[in-house]
């Protein structure tokens, strides 16, 4: 059984709706994914952690990372740091990485515990008050996806 609509202004209503409806659909399909990565220690999640990424990209290249990094995490992000195990450098992994738009993320609490400054960190390397706090907000108000690697 069809209904016919038959009066202009149900007609545009029904047209509008149908339009609504569409660019909602269409933005849930090609909704980008977004992520944080969760670093709290270099030595064991930092090769892992970034070869996880890598691969993330090649499989999803649209995501939006976010790696933020806090105690002994933010050893990751440090000038000349390296995987001890494998004595792989972080820093080259980390350039291609932010070159495909990846963001990597120091903890200012974890630098004024371990007095340490900002020219430490690779050029690569943002800054965010609080580590734990900015990964709390990327969960909770901007829908990021959790991983700990």
């Amino acid at each position: 059984m069809h209904a016919k609509i038959s009066s202009p202004s149900l007609r545009f209503l029904f047209l509008t709706f149908l339009g609504v409806a569409a660019l909602s659909f269409s933005g849930l399909v090609f909704a980008q994914t977004k992520v944080v990565y969760h670093i709290d220690d270099a030595q064991a999640q930092g090769l892992k952690g970034l070869r996880n990424i890598r691969n993330h990209l090649d499989a999803s290249p649209q995501t939006k990372i976010i790696v933020v990094t806090h105690a002994a995490g933010v050893d990751l992000l440090m000038e000349g740091a390296k995987d001890q195990k494998n004595n792989i450098e972080y820093g080259p992994l980390i350039s291609d990485l932010k070159s495909r738009g990846v963001v990597f993320e120091v903890c200012e609490i974890t630098l004024k515990n371990r007095k340490l400054s900002k020219d430490q960190f690779v050029l690569d390397a943002d800054f965010t008050p609080s580590g734990v706090v900015r990964i709390a907000e990327l969960q909770y108000i901007d829908h990021f996806a959790y991983i700990k690697p």
